[in-house]
């Protein structure tokens, strides 16, 4: 089977075992880490912009939070359509669109004057940018052999980060010079740049043409290993294990929505921050949580080492990282602006160091052909739940202009959803078959 699968690119002297392997798939890997960053980029802008959106056209904290609902909704559903349809019309197609629809929908922000016009811009923003990851991983997928995967899926991941921390620097410049309208403008000249430079150099690796055969031969080495049918979601949803990792984002992913959306307003109402002094907190604190994403997909090792099992040693890694969350809850009660930023640092790490091990119990309890499917439903679930607590966050901040009872939220999510993932799944205890 495996004969059929690698492509009729590969003679004989291109297999020989001295033949030059080739990097062309990490230049692939750049490109996601690139489209990645601009994604990230794009959503945060209108976070940095709250103060100055409510100055300028009146957007209350209930009507702010009404927005962010159009975007994890539009998330969410975007999730179930944007794997389909990649896989309909391919990665090289699908990505451009799926980047033109996010790129124009964050450029249209520009036209909004009020809550609901943003609303509506912020809707097809999610709808958009829903794609990115179901995208990034079927690329990875064509790209890299299984071996290779979780490596590569960590460092496109990581453009998130450096997006959320580029996005503080750009903002606030633009804005001060050009006005907020221009802020929504700007990431649309890197938008088109990398659509452009998707289209003119990604092909699939049996038909591009700087591609060595070593390197398409190592990159298909596992190809008929990985053939299987793909197993309906609601056969899935029968099983412990799915409910265990979907409750799991449910509670934990809307945290991560609440920083992004919400720490730049923090900053100024708590520390009186104008525009042109949001940025250094904010890239701190991404930076941290750049950092806590390569060493929370570490962590794992060194417990590996103490004699734990693999299951166990990723249980111990996010429960680590679970308790690192904690201290934030203090964040309340201080009046230092440097101490709230070491405390979000700290939280912001934790939280990627979670995420990083979170994302990998579906490999480590499912067969592979189930694990992208498990991974959607658990990441509509945590959009969902961003949902629900922008809601929640809103009233709170409407009524009591309070951040008191959402930290404490955010400092207990990760201890509860662990607990709730051990009680469905005792060690992340493995499903043998899906017949």
């Amino acid at each position: 089977m495996a004969n059929n699968i690698i492509p009729e690119k590969l003679d004989e002297e291109e297999l020989s075992p001295g033949a030059r392997l080739g990097r062309v798939r990490w230049t692939i890997c750049a490109m996601l880490f690139v489209a990645t960053s601009i994604n990230y980029m794009d959503r945060q802008v209108i976070s940095i912009l709250k103060p100055t959106l409510a100055q300028s056209i009146g957007m209350s904290e209930i009507g702010y939070s009404h927005v962010v609902q159009a975007f994890q909704i539009a998330y969410a559903i975007g999730l179930l359509a944007a794997g389909r349809f990649v896989d309909k019309v391919g990665t090289r197609i699908g990505y451009m669109v799926i980047m033109a629809v996010w790129s124009l929908s964050a450029m249209g922000h520009a036209l909004a004057s009020t809550v609901f016009e943003f609303g509506i811009a912020r809707f097809f923003l999610g709808v958009g940018e829903s794609g990115n990851f179901p995208a990034a991983i079927k690329t990875v997928a064509e790209w890299f052999p299984q071996s290779e995967r979780s490596f590569a899926t960590g460092i496109f991941n990581s453009g998130a980060n450096l997006g959320a921390i580029i996005a503080p620097l750009i903002v606030p410049w633009v804005t001060i010079h050009y006005g907020w309208h221009g802020a929504f403008l700007v990431t649309g000249v890197f938008s088109a740049l990398w659509i452009a430079l998707w289209f003119i150099k990604y092909r699939k690796p049996a038909n591009h043409p700087t591609l060595t055969g070593a390197e398409l031969r190592y990159i298909y080495k596992e190809a008929a290993e990985q053939m299987g049918p793909s197993t309906p979601w609601l056969k899935l949803l029968s099983y412990r294990q799915t409910w265990a990792f979907t409750i799991g984002k449910f509670l934990t992913d809307p945290i991560w929505w609440f920083y992004l959306f919400w720490l730049p307003d923090f900053f100024s109402k708590r520390f009186h921050l104008d525009l042109s002094h949001l940025g250094l907190p904010l890239i701190i604190v991404y930076n941290a949580s750049a950092v806590g994403s390569i060493a929370g997909g570490w962590l794992p090792d060194p417990f590996r080492r103490f004699g734990l099992s693999a299951s166990n040693a990723r249980l111990a890694a996010m429960l680590s990282c679970a308790c690192a969350v904690v201290p934030v809850f203090m964040i309340n009660f201080i009046s230092s602006e440097w101490a709230a930023i070491a405390l979000l640092s700290l939280a912001a790490a934790a939280h990627q160091g979670w995420s990083a091990n979170i994302f990998t119990t579906p490999s480590d309890m499912f067969p592979r052909t189930a694990v992208g499917s498990v991974t959607g439903i658990g990441g509509m679930a945590g959009s969902v739940g961003g949902f629900l607590l922008a809601t929640f966050t809103g009233y709170i901040l409407q009524l009591t202009g309070s951040y008191v009872s959402l930290f404490a939220m955010a400092a207990s999510a990760y201890l509860v959803a662990l607990l709730i993932m051990v009680l469905l799944a005792p060690g992340l205890r493995k499903v043998e078959s899906l017949a």
